[in-house]
């Protein structure tokens, strides 16, 4: 038998990815071992920092720094993970804060500068309610996937390792708390602590609605010099990622397999709002002009020093014009 070559592949535990963890999709003359064991931030600092994978999941904001700052990484245009983000801004009860206004000139936690979601929430903040980034003092908890330094003008500080960003909202030493994920004191129902957005979907929906945008998160990441070595790849990868999604995508119609009272409603619900496939890949309009908010929110608040362009991002993936063999 002909020997495939070898990668390793990190990522989250997903649905659309399950193809390919168990093995029923193969990307062509690649053997690839799937690891999903690791939460998202350790995943993408052992990828930027470390290297330790040949292709990973990794946070869209790192990769766009990382990329600015010439590091050997390229990407491919598939997109594991999106999210909204308004329901995500937590703020302490008791001190006034009723509207994204209320947060200009309040310390404001983040759990590293350089997360993804906190550069959608801070590019939202400014853009559709009015909150400048540089109107905020900002305290981070972790250290940063990729180095950064911060811009002039940027109130920012690194807090010592035995702080807590959740224990000091709670206390009330920060004003807000920018989260990629729910905070421990909301989902134990502490009443100190509070969305800032209480109806946050309502806000979502309306951002979609106007904008278009379902926030891209991650984007996956591969070695340049796999992309230098062997230039079909690539290609390879992608078109497995893509039957590995419908697959699941397919899979996930059937409301039988999710222990929710209401999910095929859900999923209905989603198609009317969202669309028909909300998570797809590759550099159509409308993930082109997803990504490029992300970049220029990156270029606005100082993750990277020009405004890359998608060419330069992603790889291009196209088997010429109606010669792809796969469509969803």
């Amino acid at each position: 038998m002909a020997r495939k070559l070898e990668l390793s592949f990190a990522c989250g535990d997903y649905e659309i990815m399950r193809a390919l963890k168990e093995g029923s999709v193969r990307p062509e003359g690649i053997e690839l071992t799937v690891l999903t064991d690791m939460a998202a931030a350790p995943r993408h600092w052992r990828f930027l920092r470390n290297r330790e994978f040949d292709v990973a999941e990794v946070s869209g904001s790192g990769y766009v720094a990382a990329r600015d700052q010439g590091l050997a990484f390229r990407a491919l245009p598939v997109f594991p993970h999106r999210r909204f983000r308004h329901g995500f801004i937590f703020i302490n009860t008791s001190k006034g804060i009723c509207k994204p206004t209320d947060l200009i000139g309040r310390k404001v936690g983040t759990k590293d500068y350089l997360f993804t979601a906190g550069l959608w929430m801070r590019g939202i903040l400014e853009h559709d309610y009015g909150v400048p980034h540089k109107s905020i003092e900002w305290l981070s908890e972790l250290d940063e996937d990729v180095d950064f330094a911060p811009p002039p003008g940027l109130k920012f500080s690194q807090l010592p390792k035995e702080k807590s960003l959740e224990d000091m909202l709670v206390a009330g030493e920060i004003d807000a708390l920018l989260s990629p994920d729910l905070i421990r004191p909301l989902t134990a129902g502490d009443a100190r602590v509070g969305r800032l957005f209480a109806n946050y979907k309502q806000e979502e929906i309306a951002f979609y609605r106007k904008t278009g945008i379902f926030p891209i998160m991650h984007v996956v990441g591969i070695k340049a010099e796999i992309v230098e070595q062997h230039p079909w790849v690539p290609i390879n990868l992608y078109k497995a990622f893509e039957r590995s999604k419908a697959l699941a995508m397919e899979r996930m119609e059937n409301p039988r397999i999710v222990p929710l009272a209401w999910y095929r409603e859900t999923w209905e619900e989603q198609e009317r709002i969202l669309g028909k496939d909300p998570w797809e890949y590759g550099l159509t309009e409308r993930n082109a002009r997803n990504f490029e908010r992300l970049v220029t929110y990156s270029h606005e608040q100082g993750l990277s020093k020009r405004r890359l362009p998608l060419d330069e991002l992603f790889l291009n993936v196209s088997e010429g014009l109606k010669r792809d063999e796969f469509r969803f």
